[in-house]
């Protein structure tokens, strides 16, 4: 093609095409609205002197209270392992091909699913009602208040686990597992070399609220008088009468737990959605440095 033609070609090409973005005026009124609540909230919880911010920030780094907040994610820590290894256990029992195993796991479950945990807690607080003494030791002396808590924590969320593991292992594909048994792996090293790896993807995000559900459920340890962050409080302001601003150094540090806990639980949904359809999204650190190196140029 000639450069005449060219030059003519370009002449006949139709005008580039100005896209207007659709208005949209009941976003922005509604986005308006909820600006505005937010910000009267936020003023008004500043404001009020009933909150005592001051008596806040003073109680808010106190000893009574750090021993509290290290006792709770001390709970949080040994219900979270022992319960999701013996969760992972009940949830392979159940689906073993064994009739009886499976028959124990399913009422597990059940048992632990359909009773309080505050009702299991005082149980295992009480037992020495029942068993003044258990394998030759005095049980009044062996449960205490924080191996009361321990037990029934541990317990209830293996129950909880189980069922998460459970729906994870039903997700993989069959395939996956057929394959395995014909290159004659054992059903053990099925299991946990190639089911539940592949599993994790869909047991992360359920198991990540589960977490942060037991940190917080943790406080009801304090209805037995186990020294946790609740309870730290509590016998404070039981002193001081001061119930509202320490309460929220409560509420404070729960909500600071809770969002760590949320950043773990984020990159290991990333680390285990590898190799699925789609690109992931970006994360918070990666959009910085494309925004900041994009403003560079």
């Amino acid at each position: 093609m000639s450069t005449v033609q060219i030059v003519e070609h370009d002449r006949e090409r139709p005008p580039a095409i100005r896209a207007v973005p659709v208005r949209r005026p009941g976003r922005w009124i509604a986005t308006g609205l909820a600006v505005a609540v937010v910000a009267v909230i936020v003023y008004s919880v500043v404001t009020n002197p009933a909150f005592q911010w001051d008596v806040v920030g003073r109680y808010f780094t106190a000893e009574a209270v750090l021993n509290g907040l290290v006792n709770t994610l001390w709970l949080t820590a040994v219900a979270l392992v022992g319960g999701f290894l013996l969760g992972t256990l009940l949830a392979v029992m159940r689906l073993s091909g064994s009739p009886v195993l499976a028959m124990i796991s399913r009422l597990y479950v059940w048992f632990f699913r359909s009773t309080p945990l505050m009702v299991q807690l005082l149980f295992w607080y009480n037992i020495s009602l029942l068993y003044p003494r258990l394998f030759g030791f005095d049980t009044r002396n062996l449960i205490s208040g924080l191996m009361a808590a321990v037990i029934g924590l541990v317990l209830y969320e293996a129950a909880q686990a189980a069922e998460i593991v459970r729906a994870g292992i039903l997700s993989v594909d069959p395939g996956q597992r057929e394959a395995a048994n014909a290159l004659g792996l054992s059903r053990t090293r099925v299991i946990w070399r190639i089911v539940l790896p592949q599993a994790m993807r869909a047991i992360v995000p359920p198991m990540g609220n589960q977490t942060i559900g037991l940190l917080k459920g943790t406080a009801i340890v304090s209805t037995i008088a186990v020294h946790d962050l609740l309870f730290a409080v509590q016998l404070i302001y039981n002193q001081n009468y001061q119930i509202v601003p320490l309460l929220l150094v409560a509420t404070l540090w729960y909500m600071i737990l809770t969002t760590l806990l949320g950043i773990p639980q984020y990159y290991l949904e990333r680390h285990y959605a590898k190799g699925t359809d789609g690109e992931m999204p970006p994360t918070p650190a990666q959009r910085l440095r494309r925004r900041f190196a994009g403003g560079a140029r």
